[in-house]
């Protein structure tokens, strides 16, 4: 390559990350003005691309951005003022050159693109008149102004800018840094297999050079990783003209927010996140901010507001996008889900707000009332999900209807090397990203049995006052390797970790030590498994599963899909007070459930004889009316030995679709109470609302809407038999 080509290429890249500046400072200056600061740094960002375009003998280049310059030049001297127009005109200009640079580094040409009408609209725009302001800036002042026009052109020639800089930085061809990395990578993996020898050798000289080569493999990881970093805020910096251009479109005002733009995550995150985040900001303007009148008569501002926030936490990056538009219709979300076939209608029914909104992120789910070039054929939302959560990432929506909407996204730092804790099972070692861990647990004994038992088919742990779900490792992985010693299981050891704001226990055999591991990729032929995030190499040579933490969950039902089993906690928080009094009940042979007592309208024993069976169900006749009966037993498939009376539950609420109340058989009712423990685990299967604490024994707390609406065709049946 030659000196000039080497010029040249400076030439484009700077040029290049200027104009990416450019798009953020015209929508800010749509919105000011008279910030002759901005104005004037846009002035020589222009000015400077047009001298150097002359030194290259770029002709058409240099012709477009001296039209460019000279409104410009008008504006910053405020012979003019900036209006609708003038923006759309010099954000066009932007364009325009960005095209004809991509054309020059392409094949050496400055493009085909006719840039008479828009270098012909900018003299235009330039050519209008105003008077200048009365006073000391006169004609002297403009002088002075012109003078001052030419002072930073001269300047720039004396003084290149960045001069300062070049001496100190160096650009760095994107594929060699990727190609360091890997090599980085292998250097760790061998790393790992000298330190994990060095501990079988008593010899002072290798333990001491292992030691060494650890110090200095951990300082260069570092320091390559520091070179992948990169601020959001350069994929946040187009993001203004985005949304001044989509609003202009739809006839909308729309202020952007950014806090947090210097907040760094590896290149191939960020490069991972530039369509996500696009599609979410384009969606809020489009379909989430209204329109100013709209604004007017829901007594908001005319200006709607979108806002960026990204931040670091717990070895993630949080990364926040809201808008105080009109919000997610939830009853529409639940209709449209219905309507696709996602759900069934009385699946819908069932679900919690919470649960309704996230079925936007599902295949098909738009509530947009017509279809645009932006938004309204129901894709985008799930692919934005499925490319957050291909990177380790997970997002969560928020809304209040009439008041906005919050899109939560949490990813990792980086995906090349992580620092992982090795677990075991039946012989097996996983890797468990640290990034998911919250802590260690160890049962055993009298603790164990105190702690930890089956309800409704599920294992949970109390811990700290919580109920903590469990998932056995070997058991969801169908693993059949060598059972563990006998003595393990007087013993229980639980790796607590987190998925998508869950947590629960992962019991596994064994924990061996935490390593920073180098993450490779699963071949095509394992991608669909969904338990597993990846594979590593150990240090004695072997491969290790890197565990996908919410993955397992939702095969683990700790974690639900689109598809719900039962109606969530959420709903039951919402509905039943902490402290609201319950009917203890025990249903088949050893489960107890609880019952709200503000459902109940009495509880009566009747004679097994008197129950009659008809098409849709058992129905008992009580003081003139036909009661349908729920067996709880039988709908849970517990084992009822009871051969005396029945106790039924009859409710007070009008839960029928015939307005008729239903009779719940219980196995026996053993008490009312009032106090129980905060704790609370949404339900592991259909009719259960969450899991909870009763009297230092674990309860189900009956969804009495959802058994009923469950065995709706059975009782309406009944009713109108």
């Amino acid at each position: 390559m030659t000196g000039d080509d080497d010029l040249l290429r400076e030439f484009l890249l700077e040029s290049v990350e200027n104009l990416d500046r450019l798009d953020q400072d015209f929508v800010a200056l749509e919105r000011e003005p008279d910030d002759r600061e901005r104005l004037g740094a846009i002035f020589r960002t222009i000015h400077t691309i047009k001298g150097t375009s002359g030194f290259f003998d770029l002709s058409r280049l240099e012709s477009l951005t001296h039209a460019g310059e000279t409104l410009l030049s008008r504006l910053r001297d405020g012979e003019l003022a900036l209006d609708g127009a003038m923006t759309s005109a010099l954000l066009a200009t932007v364009d325009a050159v960005r095209g004809m640079l991509a054309s020059i580094e392409a094949d050496g040409s400055e493009g085909s693109l006719d840039i008479a009408p828009l270098v012909a609209e900018l003299a235009r725009l330039g050519a209008q008149t105003r008077l200048p302001p009365r006073g000391p800036s006169g004609p002297a002042g403009a002088a002075d102004s012109r003078a001052a026009a030419a002072a930073p052109a001269s300047s720039e020639r004396a003084a290149p800018r960045g001069a300062s800089i070049a001496d100190t930085t160096v650009r760095v061809d994107v594929g060699l840094l990727d190609d360091v990395m890997n090599m980085v990578g292998e250097l760790v993996l061998a790393r790992n297999q000298i330190v994990q020898l060095g501990h079988q050798v008593t010899d002072p000289s290798f333990v001491k050079a292992s030691q060494r080569l650890d110090l200095l493999t951990t300082e260069l990881q570092a320091g390559i990783m520091k070179t992948r970093m990169q601020p959001i805020g350069n994929v946040w910096n187009k993001l203004p003209r985005v949304v001044r251009d989509l609003a202009h479109a739809r006839g909308k005002r729309v202020d952007v927010e950014l806090d947090g733009a210097d907040t760094e995550l590896d290149r191939t995150i960020l490069e991972a996140l530039k369509d996500p985040l696009t599609h979410l900001v384009r969606n809020a303007v489009d379909h989430g901010v209204e329109t100013p009148a709209q604004r007017r008569a829901a007594g908001k501002p005319e200006r709607g507001r979108l806002f960026l926030k990204a931040f670091h936490e717990s070895g993630q990056v949080n990364i926040e996008v809201s808008d105080d538009g009109a919000g997610l219709d939830v009853a529409r979300i639940r209709a449209r889900a219905v309507e696709r076939g996602l759900v069934t209608a009385e699946h819908a029914a069932q679900l919690s707000e919470r649960e309704a909104m996230r079925l936007v992120f599902e295949p098909g789910v738009s509530t947009a009332e017509r279809v645009t070039s932006v938004s309204g054929r129901g894709v985008g939302m799930d692919v934005v999900r499925t490319n957050i959560e291909k990177i380790g990432g997970a997002v969560d929506v928020a809304s209040a209807l009439g008041r906005g909407t919050v899109l939560k996204i949490k990813i990792p730092l980086t995906l090349a090397i992580v620092p992982a804790l090795i677990v075991t099972a039946r012989a097996e070692r996983f890797a468990v990203p640290q990034v998911n861990l919250l802590e260690l647990v160890r049962l055993e004994g009298e603790q164990l049995r105190a702690n930890v038992e089956e309800v409704g088919g599920a294992t949970l742990c109390r811990l700290r006052g919580d109920l903590l779900p469990l998932v056995f490792l070997d058991r969801a992985l169908e693993l059949t390797g060598a059972d563990p010693e006998p003595s393990s299981k007087e013993r229980v050891t639980v790796v607590v970790v987190q998925a998508d704001d869950r947590r629960f226990g992962l019991v596994v055999d064994g924990i061996r030590d935490t390593e920073e591991i180098v993450v490779k990729p699963l071949g095509k032929e394992l991608e669909g498994i969904g338990v597993f995030a990846g594979a590593t190499i150990m240090g004695d040579g072997r491969v290790a599963l890197i565990l996908d933490v919410l993955g397992l969950a939702r095969r683990a039902g700790v974690v639900s899909e689109a598809r719900p089993r039962g109606v969530t906690d959420e709903r039951g928080a919402a509905e039943i007070e902490p402290q609201a009094p319950l009917l203890l009940c025990r249903v088949g042979e050893e489960g107890r459930m609880a019952i709200p007592l503000s459902l109940i309208a009495r509880i009566e024993e009747i004679d097994r004889a008197s129950v009659e069976r008809t098409s849709g169900g058992e129905v008992v006749r009580r003081r003139g009316e036909i009661l349908p009966l729920v067996d709880l037993s039988r709908f849970f498939g517990a084992t009822s030995r009871s051969t005396g009376p029945l106790h039924v539950v009859v409710c007070a609420a009008p839960i029928t679709a015939s307005g008729q109340g239903v009779g719940l058989v219980v196995e026996q009712v053993l008490d009312i109470v009032e106090e129980r423990s905060p704790a609370r685990l949404r339900g592991t299967r259909p009719g259960v609302l969450a899991t909870v604490v009763v009297r230092d024994e674990v309860a189900e707390l009956l969804d009495v809407e959802g058994v009923v609406r469950m065995a709706a065709r059975r009782v309406e049946g009944a009713v109108a038999a």
